[in-house]
């Protein structure tokens, strides 16, 4: 266990397999900070912060808005035009994010009140979070299950966006592999939500 005794927990999966769901749940249950990659990765790239400038060096001016910030969309088009962009940009964006995580994490274990660290990213994997963690668990569904949540959500994913999505991610094994611990959530909320408790109990208190 790290300093302060904060356990810091990463959180992956498959898309549709409920890492959100879960999130939520510990942020109402336990004492704990949550750090999301994605959000972080659009922090980073807000007007004067870390790579902000170098992309738009790599993409070129297209990509502003009339404020500075960044589109996003105008930023996905540009990379799916040029898909060897993608990797320039992902070596840009990464590291800045692991940083920003780092010193975030750095100022959660200085706070009494926090017991438990999660930081939650479909590639905690691939891009070496395991490294920095005390563990990690793999929230795994079914892909019938997980096909099942994602036509339901609000957005309704169609299904050939979401075989898209599942193409591009780990395979199964190798999450099970990497990962210390395998959340199955295949059935109800509550069946999931006493498996954490259970883990769990043994680092803090609930409410």
């Amino acid at each position: 266990m790290k300093q302060n005794d904060v356990r810091l927990i990463g959180i992956t999966g498959g898309i549709g397999a409920g890492k959100t769901m879960i999130l939520e749940y510990v942020r109402r249950h336990y004492r704990c900070r949550v750090f999301l990659a994605d959000e972080t990765a659009h922090a980073v790239k807000e007007p004067g912060q870390p790579c902000h400038e170098k992309l738009v060096r790599l993409l070129g001016r297209g990509i502003l808005l009339p404020d500075g910030r960044i589109d996003r969309a105008a930023m996905a088009a540009r990379i799916f035009r040029e898909k060897d962009l993608l990797e320039q940009v992902n070596a840009i964006i990464h590291p800045a994010v692991q940083r920003y995580f780092l010193d975030e994490v750095e100022q959660a274990r200085q706070d009494p009140e926090v017991e438990l660290l999660f930081i939650e990213a479909a590639l905690l994997i691939e891009t070496g979070y395991k490294e920095l963690v005390d563990e990690l668990w793999y929230i795994h569904a079914e892909e019938a299950v997980r096909r099942k949540r994602l036509g339901e959500r609000e957005r309704g994913y169609a299904p050939e966006e979401i075989t898209r999505i599942m193409e591009r991610q780990l395979p199964e094994e190798v999450f099970r592999r990497e990962c210390d611990w395998v959340v199955e959530n295949n059935g109800s909320a509550e069946e999931c939500y006493q498996r954490i408790d259970q883990k769990l109990e043994a680092y803090t208190w609930q409410e």
